[in-house]
């Protein structure tokens, strides 16, 4: 087991630190792409139902 002797250890991580925290930061980008993006694509979904409901009662 690795203990830190202090923060900048701990951001090294043994000198796989880039390699470890990228990788943190690519999950954490995929995983609020897949909260946002659906919410993004259930806004545009019920617009475009609005719009054809608007359309339908203007003819």
């Amino acid at each position: 087991m690795t203990v830190f002797t202090s923060f900048s250890d701990f951001l090294a991580m043994g000198g796989h630190g880039a390699y470890v925290w990228s990788a943190y930061g690519l999950c954490i980008a995929v995983l609020a792409l897949n909260v946002v993006l659906p919410l993004l694509a259930r806004r545009r979904y019920l617009d475009d139902l609005a719009r054809g409901r608007r359309r339908e009662v203007s003819l």
